[in-house]
């Protein structure tokens, strides 16, 4: 508990004092439960901080044409196709950086993750510009790696860290993250009607805890379903044979 008040203490995220919390909380109820060394959890009196809403920063349509053309014109030839698989999966930076060859299957127009961060499968859809970017950099692969984006050690993916923040800054974005290229990714589905459930499933998410700070962006589309349910609005005419039903 100790070590939790220092971690709140010094600032540390509200999210990391409340994990130091819950493994302690866990802690003690092994030991009450299983070993017999205390009659009670304390944790139980113990009330976790309530962390703020996660942070949702995505790139407009004049961000997204400005870095897009700026990674197109980086000196790192692997730039531009990170951020556009990035940016079109919704994987994360390990994600789309360790890439290997043999997880990119062209004629489903998929990528299989098999090692993600919750240790789950996850299938990625492999479609527009990013399936065309795949195609042709497929062609010109190194022979000596089956890394997607190789690095200039042999067996470690590329580092894009400082070609991503000079294409920022010349582009004119501020406070913008590689992780944020997730965030982008969730807000597009979720302004193009996806539900929560969806969004989830492409961001590998066991729960719909974390893809609620999306909601908002689907307003527009809550309120079109809402305006669909039976009540909500004068009913339509009956159709003769000359409409077409409303679907």
């Amino acid at each position: 508990m100790l070590g939790a008040l220092q971690r709140a203490e010094s600032g540390a995220p509200l999210y990391t004092v409340n994990r130091y919390l819950s493994a302690l909380s866990h802690a003690f109820s092994v030991a009450v439960k299983e070993w017999g060394w205390l009659e009670d959890n304390p944790m139980r009196k113990v009330t976790k901080p309530k962390e703020p809403r996660g942070r949702v920063r995505y790139l407009g349509d004049e961000e997204r044409g400005r870095l897009l053309e700026e990674c197109r014109k980086s000196e790192s030839p692997d730039l531009y196709c990170a951020l556009v698989l990035a940016l079109s999966t919704g994987a994360r930076r390990m994600e789309v950086l360790g890439l290997r060859w043999g997880q990119v299957d062209f004629h489903r127009r998929a990528i299989t993750l098999l090692e993600t961060k919750n240790g789950e499968i996850r299938s990625l859809a492999l479609v527009g510009h990013a399936f065309e970017l795949m195609d042709a950099r497929a062609k010109v692969r190194r022979i000596d790696t089956d890394l997607v984006f190789p690095g200039r050690l042999r067996g470690r993916p590329v580092d894009l860290r400082a070609s991503f923040e000079t294409a920022l800054k010349r582009a004119g974005i501020e406070d913008f993250r590689w992780h944020d290229l997730r965030h982008s990714a969730a807000s597009y589905l979720a302004m193009n009607g996806a539900t929560l459930a969806e969004i989830a499933e492409v961001l590998g998410h066991k729960t719909l805890a974390m893809v609620k700070r999306y909601a908002h962006l689907s307003q527009a589309h809550t309120t079109r379903v809402v305006e669909g349910i039976p009540g909500r609005r004068s009913p339509p005419r009956r159709p003769d044979h000359h409409q077409t039903r409303e679907v």
